[in-house]
């Protein structure tokens, strides 16, 4: 019994020290997105600030710009990653391809952003060659990745991570397969894609969507990208949020609070559909 104890006993210390930090931050966001701001004056619980967001034609768009990116970057990322898993089995060269693929996942998107700047901006280095080979007359003539009002720069970014994690996460679960499965699929005639569609496909699909919850809830809550190449109009709703956050009005600082809220409770439905898969799995893999 004491040595069942003994590990959580060990944890305790900092247990509490983390619910402690995590608890007044999530109690005053929650509380401040309420209304309750006693330091500037405001002592009354209202819904005031949840109601003048949802009416915001600011906040509609860029709640819907950060699901949109978040969305098609996972999607894309899941269609390209199964394909390139399907690829790589049996394939002499797939060691290789996979320490290739390690490679983009250790990279910083902070990087990856840069590299977006030096390449796909209207000054990058793509826009000088189309210019130099007049195929453009003007630089301007490029169209930018950075800062367009679609999101096709912050998409790629996030695909840079998102089709490596994929790959590999479907790759090391197709590999795995019982090849006693396929050959009784060959028997019964089946052809590759149909071993792929109707046995490999649906074994490999809890992870699969789990990953995509993973990428989805990563993409919609991350700062970084959308705000170093996002555009000005709309913004993601993370950097939104840290507008009126930073702004020298701490009257502001309710709306924010409240963007915060709703996207950690989005965050949190996205973690609850998460876990009910991962035990779907695991109940699976017993």
């Amino acid at each position: 019994m004491k040595n069942k104890l003994k590990p959580y006993i060990l944890l305790i210390p900092i247990t509490v020290i983390l619910i402690g930090v995590m608890g007044i931050g999530i109690t005053t966001c929650i509380l401040q997105s309420l209304g309750y701001f006693p330091q500037i004056g405001l002592n009354n619980i209202t819904l005031d600030y949840y109601r003048e967001i949802f009416r915001s034609s600011t906040f509609i768009n860029s709640l819907f710009f950060s699901l949109k990116t978040s969305i098609i970057s996972a999607m894309l990322a899941v269609i390209l990653g199964i394909l390139l898993a399907y690829f790589m089995i049996n394939d002499k060269f797939s060691k290789l391809r996979q320490g290739i693929l390690n490679l983009p996942i250790i990279v910083p998107h902070i990087v990856v952003v840069l590299l977006m700047f030096t390449l796909f901006s209207q000054t990058g280095l793509i826009s000088r060659f189309l210019y130099n080979l007049n195929i453009i007359n003007d630089p301007n003539e490029f169209i930018s990745m950075v800062s367009d009002e679609n999101g096709i720069g912050i998409i790629l970014v996030y695909l840079w991570k998102g089709i490596p994690f994929i790959t590999l996460t479907t790759y090391n679960i197709l590999v795995n397969i019982n090849e006693n499965l396929e050959n009784v699929a060959v028997n019964l005639g089946a052809n590759k894609l149909q071993i792929f569609r109707y046995i490999m496909l649906p074994l490999a699909m809890p992870s699969i969507i789990s990953s995509f919850i993973i990428l989805f809830a990563f993409a919609f809550g991350s700062f970084e990208v959308p705000f170093l190449i996002g555009p000005s109009i709309p913004k993601a709703l993370s950097v939104q949020a840290y507008i009126y956050y930073s702004s020298s009005d701490l009257m502001q600082r309710p709306i924010a609070m409240c963007m915060n809220t709703i996207l950690s409770c989005i965050s949190f439905v996205l973690l609850v559909i998460y876990n009910k898969l991962f035990e779907r799995l695991y109940r699976y893999k017993l």
